[in-house]
């Protein structure tokens, strides 16, 4: 692994061009991207929509998988969400269900409007937390023709319901009520204080394998970037206010007749969220398992990542 000047963590493609893009979110918010485009196409292209995992930034997994996709002839932009990164946004370090949602359908805004794309072949791929998000805007938005997913998150049901739903309802009552209160805090300060509840400096081996996962992709050369929030900061202590009470999935069934592809690591923690919501939605639809890998290994790891699935499924179904 290379990062160029610009500390990115994946090496351009020689067939690749990139270039730095900003549009805006229906809620004003100007979001920053890149736009990938392969090298010497002279006609209209399809196009992709990439975002996530949830606290990277583009210069991390969206990017790389860009440059790939744009390798194969796609037009794709890889962007920040609002709040995080070098999009707009205040308070900073804030997710949200309905504006995440929203991103994605301006990142179609703006490829629509690109000469080089055909607006009616444009897709979506959400990682990790932009799963659930990329699941969600192409329930709403028609012009999104097929979306996948890699090691999807449902950020609502997560936050809502902690990890494989094991929060009582005592405990999410509490949660609620420390959220409640530290908005007092924040309304008193005039800023939203942060969580500090960060990835960890330093780990002994003896922590949770996802944690060591995400340690060893977000805290090391491999796929630090400062502007990450998993590698340099936290949320905010009420990050999870809004995610506790909107879920995004709600809506899944309606993304049919429009294909999905979801895609997660056989010994991922985070599997369960791609087969139930493989469950939930409506034909077409398709659930890979990539035997024997974890969570993060679908980040970054160009000879796990089903690219070549990837190409396939969005060239048939964005024709």
């Amino acid at each position: 692994m290379s990062a160029t000047a610009e500390h990115y963590t994946f090496t351009l493609s020689d067939n690749v061009t990139r270039k730095k893009v900003t549009f805006k979110n229906r809620y004003g918010i100007t979001l920053s991207g890149d736009l990938y485009t392969p090298k010497n196409s002279e006609r209209k292209l399809a196009a992709l929509a990439i975002s996530g995992p949830y606290g990277a930034v583009k210069e991390q997994a969206s990017g790389l998988y860009a440059n790939q996709m744009a390798e194969r002839g796609f037009v794709v932009l890889a962007f920040d969400p609002s709040y995080t990164g070098e999009s707009g946004g205040e308070p900073r370090h804030v997710a949200s269900p309905d504006i995440n949602t929203e991103d994605f359908s301006a990142a179609i805004d703006f490829l629509g409007l690109q000469t080089q794309v055909d607006r009616e072949k444009i897709g979506i791929i959400g990682i990790c937390g932009f799963g659930g998000f990329a699941l969600n805007a192409t329930a709403v938005d028609k012009r999104v023709k097929a979306v996948a997913t890699t090691s999807m998150y449902d950020m609502s049901r997560v936050t809502a319901q902690g990890y494989f739903d094991s929060m009582t309802p005592e405990q999410r009552s509490q949660m609620l009520e420390q959220m409640s209160q530290q908005r007092w805090v924040d309304a008193e300060n005039g800023t939203s204080e942060l969580s500090g509840l960060g990835l960890p400096e330093k780990i002994t081996g003896e922590e949770p394998e996802f944690v060591q996962g995400y340690f060893n992709y977000y805290k090391t050369e491999r796929g630090f970037h400062p502007r990450s929030i998993n590698s340099n900061s936290s949320w905010t202590k009420t990050n999870g206010f809004s995610l506790m009470n909107m879920p995004i999935l709600t809506y899944i069934k309606e993304i049919s007749p429009r294909p999905i592809l979801i895609i997660a690591g056989e010994n991922a923690h985070s599997r369960y969220f791609s087969e139930d919501a493989y469950k939930a939605a409506n034909e077409p639809k398709e659930l890979m398992i990539i035997p024997g890998k974890v969570h993060t290994d679908l980040y970054d790891q160009l000879d796990v990542i089903p690219f070549d699935k990837l190409e396939s499924f969005f060239t048939e179904n964005l024709k």
